[in-house]
């Protein structure tokens, strides 16, 4: 009798949690759909991994709208820059085997390195404090081919932004250096020792540079919106899609396998993971929040150690919020999505203390807002272009869709479409001298029109 009773109260639990579950999980579902229609997102796939274990594997919508394919955890999407995190972590393993080290004039390995180049190091690429100029992708032909001496030299063309440690500023091209430098070093192409040293030992079976000639089971599409219009990924020329900057194929299983070896010393020792996660200081040093290929961010109290992508009709996301051992991962097909609110949002339903608080908005008298209507220089290639449509304020920057922003007080406002606030700032007789753009950092755009 007892027995019975002890039996049928363990079937009862199965079913409680079963059930309890299916509920998560359908909540997740209606959020994801919600988030992919308002943000017209054709395909995504996301894993959640507890523990070093996945909780959620799925896909949602369409991973190649032409042919129909839904999307899968299986389907293989671009990286963007989420592959920082695995160049920097290949440069870790280079110096714990003694090939390198961080604080390495990059002048000895780039043998004509330009005299400006002098006090380059290591850590400055992987922090972003190099002062490597991202304006090189307006001088050269996206479609063209280049060797590394080609790349090296169009970048050292560039005169740089500031001295090597002054400022932070985020440069892709210091990550392309990266890669030269790590093939200078050792004398192999960064993506064969990717695979050698992290992909083949972590079974990330799908993971593997970027090659659009070849065949490729479950690989997406990437899309962008023109005028509100879908269209395909613009072409990019093969050398330029193999860069150290973020020129991966994977999936939300792959990352799932990357998550798990992060907690343990399978890759790195633990002393070299600490040192990746710990934030760069600057010259005088003020600490910024980037450490080598991961940015922080905080979630009720709760670190987060994250960083986010974007390239050629994809858009990326991982979330590790490391004191809760809990990571969220997303990967979409749509240039100019933002699949750092979805990996956000979907952590609430895992561990409530970590959903965010979403800004309260406010209604603006629209009068108010044409003092802000203007251009905004944020750096020396991209500007903000602020305007207002009838009661609708907007952003928009060269290489981004136009956003809505939405007033939470009469000079600050935040974005639904990516993780960012805009402040806007006036001088002492009321006229509107900047704005100051809150996202992983604060930077001041000065108006200029």
């Amino acid at each position: 009798m007892h027995r019975r009773r002890a039996s049928s109260i363990a079937t009862l639990l199965v079913l409680l949690i079963s059930s309890s579950a299916l509920a998560q999980t359908d909540k997740v579902d209606e959020f994801i759909k919600t988030e992919m229609r308002d943000q017209r997102i054709p395909g995504l796939s996301v894993a959640v991994v507890k523990n070093g274990e996945v909780a959620l594997a799925k896909g949602y919508g369409l991973a190649n709208i032409e042919l129909n394919v839904p999307a899968r955890p299986e389907t293989i999407f671009q990286s963007g820059s989420v592959g920082k995190q695995f160049t920097a972590t290949l440069v870790m393993m280079l110096v714990e085997e003694g090939k390198l080290t961080l604080d390495d004039h990059i002048s000895k390995y780039i043998a004509d390195a330009p005299e400006a180049w002098k006090d380059i190091t290591i850590r400055h690429l992987l922090t972003h404090t190099s002062g490597l100029s991202n304006r090189i992708y307006a001088q050269i032909n996206m479609r063209q081919d280049y060797t590394d001496d080609e790349l090296l030299k169009k970048i050292g063309s560039m005169p740089l932004d500031f001295q090597p440690g002054e400022k932070w500023s985020y440069s892709n091209t210091g990550y392309v250096t990266l890669g030269i430098v790590i093939k200078k070093a050792t004398g192999k192409f960064y993506g064969d020792l990717l695979r050698e040293k992290i992909f083949a030992p972590l079974a990330m079976t799908t993971a593997r540079i970027i090659n659009e000639a070849d065949i490729i089971p479950n690989r997406a599409a990437g899309y962008r919106a023109v005028r509100g219009e879908l269209k395909n990924q613009e072409w990019v020329s093969p050398t330029l899609n193999t860069t150290a900057d973020g020129s991966l194929y994977l999936t939300v299983l792959d990352m799932a396998k990357w998550d798990a070896a992060l907690y343990t010393e399978k890759l790195l020792k633990r002393s070299s993971l600490e040192q990746m996660w710990t934030p760069a200081k600057l010259n005088d040093g003020k600490p910024q929040k980037y450490g080598f290929g991961w940015g922080f961010g905080d979630a009720n109290g709760h670190h987060i150690i994250e960083h986010g992508g974007a390239w050629q009709g994809f858009t990326t996301y991982i979330a590790r919020y490391v004191d809760d051992k809990l990571t969220v991962i997303v990967l979409t097909n749509l240039a100019g999505a933002n699949p750092g609110r979805v990996a956000h949002g979907v952590v609430g339903f895992y561990n409530a203390a970590l959903a965010p608080k979403e800004p309260k908005t406010i209604a603006l008298d629209p009068k108010i807002f044409d003092a802000y209507v203007g251009e905004y220089q944020l750096s020396a290639n991209v500007v903000l272009a602020i305007s207002r449509e009838g009661d609708k304020f907007y952003v928009e920057a060269s290489a981004l869709p136009k956003a809505q922003m939405f007033a939470e007080s009469e000079t600050k406002f935040f974005l639904k479409v990516m993780d960012a606030l805009i402040t806007f700032v006036k001088d002492a007789s009321g006229k509107v001298t900047h704005l100051v753009l809150h996202q992983a950092r604060d930077r001041e755009a000065k108006k200029i029109k």
